[in-house]
């Protein structure tokens, strides 16, 4: 009955009171977090890529088994990993917000613990690449490379698990200059390390995958040092705690839909490139549908950017009880999003004829790439909504109604569409696209929705609650 009246008393009301509703403020500080979250997402987005480019110079059949492995990768690991460490953006911020500070540190450590458990069946998944890719159709040669790069990348998983959780963890306090510091330190590295492993020590492909999870590891140490001596991370790092080991499954009840939001959007990507190779002249549809989600992945950095500095602010002033400026930074990444689609859209419509070449020299694949652009352009501009948005409901908590609509949006939409545009109305990649397309209307439409139906005063209330519920141990304990 205490604990139930203490909560009572402690979480702070929505007030207007210390609100900074300023707009230029507003874009000025998201700005400020977005610049440096989208180099951070570039530059870890480019590490598996270098080391691709680098097995490149090795053969056709090293090539293969590397982007093969990679791909696997991403689907069976990465992607979960990411999704479940997403949980910290909804309970970190607002515990930041409120200035629980001491939260964020058992938070993080809760959260290792999660992942690096989720990790071993992982680890299972990868050590037996060969074999599921064999069952699924895969050449026995080029499953078998990939089996052989999978498992010299084993400890990325692991490392990669801990960089998400301290990412997070640094991200929802506006640390975002460190990372990006770290980030561009372990890619300058890793370009060196993949030429002395590759090239000098002659470890082949091999060598390419070690790279990968020393330059992971790498990153990792970077970020845990400047939590442990940083003055800036003082209040939120009071070093380990029995504590992370309370709570796990409420952490899991948040972590779980999380991924699952997460997951459901990345796999329908992969699938609709899978998709391609049963279409009539599989090699050029294929060709084609890697450059354009490529170039997708690349574009998509920008909107991804603003979608974490989104979540940090949403995340940040609803745990302050400040509703609304949560609800003014919806409102301005919004505005921002639309300008920055309607400009990159732009771009791809005007290097659509010569952007192929920067893949294939074959005038076939270029000309089909050409076509494709104006497509993308679009796509780009929705998913970019989109991304935004999912950063939105993550600052809210309500990652349950977003796995909820990319289920519905990507499995029940967009997937049978393409299915039905390419295999029966015979339009080929082209319809593969248009089904991708389809699936981010819908998921565009709900989200927005459920954002403009939010009561943000309620939703204060509400993280008011999570955070002192939560704090209330370690609270009384003192």
């Amino acid at each position: 009955m205490m604990r139930e009246e203490e909560r009572h008393i402690k979480v702070p009301l929505p007030t207007q009171e210390g609100e900074d509703s300023g707009v230029f403020k507003e874009v000025k500080k998201q700005l400020w977090l977005a610049g440096p979250l989208i180099c951070v997402s570039l530059l870890q987005y480019s590490l598996p890529l270098v080391s691709i480019m680098f097995v490149g110079h090795l053969g056709e059949l090293s090539l293969s088994g590397a982007s093969m492995a990679t791909s696997f990768a991403r689907v069976t690991g990465f992607s979960l990993l990411l999704g479940l460490a997403s949980a910290l953006d909804t309970l970190c911020g607002q515990s930041y917000g409120a200035k629980q500070y001491h939260m964020l540190g058992i938070y993080m450590q809760r959260s290792m613990v999660v992942l690096m458990v989720v990790s071993i069946p992982l680890a299972v998944i990868w050590v037996n690449t060969g074999s599921i890719l064999k069952a699924v159709g895969q050449a026995a040669d080029i499953a078998e490379e990939a089996e052989l790069y999978a498992r010299f990348m084993l400890p990325s998983l692991f490392a990669y698990g801990l960089l998400q959780c301290l990412v997070r963890f640094l991200q929802t306090q506006n640390i975002v200059l460190a990372m990006m510091m770290s980030s561009g330190i372990a890619t300058v590295i890793h370009v060196l390390v993949c030429w002395i492993l590759v090239f000098k020590l002659e470890l082949g492909s091999k060598g390419a995958a070690l790279a990968n999870s020393i330059s992971y590891w790498n990153n990792v140490i970077l970020l845990a040092l400047y939590v442990k001596f940083s003055s800036s991370c003082a209040k939120t790092w009071t070093g380990f705690s029995r504590e992370a080991f309370h709570d796990i499954f409420a952490f899991i009840k948040l972590a779980i839909p999380s991924a699952v939001m997460v997951c459901l959007e990345m796999w329908s990507f992969e699938m609709i490139v899978l998709l391609s190779g049963l279409l009539p002249n599989p090699k050029l549809e294929t060709s084609v549908l890697s450059i354009c989600l490529n170039t997708a992945a690349l574009m998509w950095m920008i909107p991804f950017g603003l979608s974490c500095a989104v979540s940090t602010r949403v995340s940040n002033e609803l745990g302050a009880g400040h509703p609304r400026t949560a609800r003014l930074s919806v409102i301005i990444v919004l505005v921002v999003v639309i300008i920055v689609g309607i400009l990159v859209g732009s771009v791809l419509i005007l290097i659509r004829n010569f952007w192929g070449y920067a893949y294939s020299n074959e005038v076939e694949v270029v000309k089909y790439v050409a076509t494709m652009m104006p497509i993308l352009a679009a796509s780009n501009f929705m998913d970019g909504l989109q991304c935004v948005l999912s950063g939105i409901v993550r600052g809210c908590g309500f990652q349950k109604i977003g796995a909820y609509i990319n289920l519905g949006s990507y499995y029940l939409v967009g997937i049978p569409s393409a299915v039905l545009l390419a295999f029966v109305f015979h339009v080929g990649g082209k319809g593969l696209w248009f089904g991708i397309m389809a699936a981010l209307i819908v998921q565009v439409i709900s989200l927005l929705i459920v954002t403009i139906r939010t009561n943000w005063d309620v939703e204060a209330r509400k993280a008011g609650e999570r955070v002192y519920e939560f704090a209330l141990p370690i609270d009384n304990a003192s």
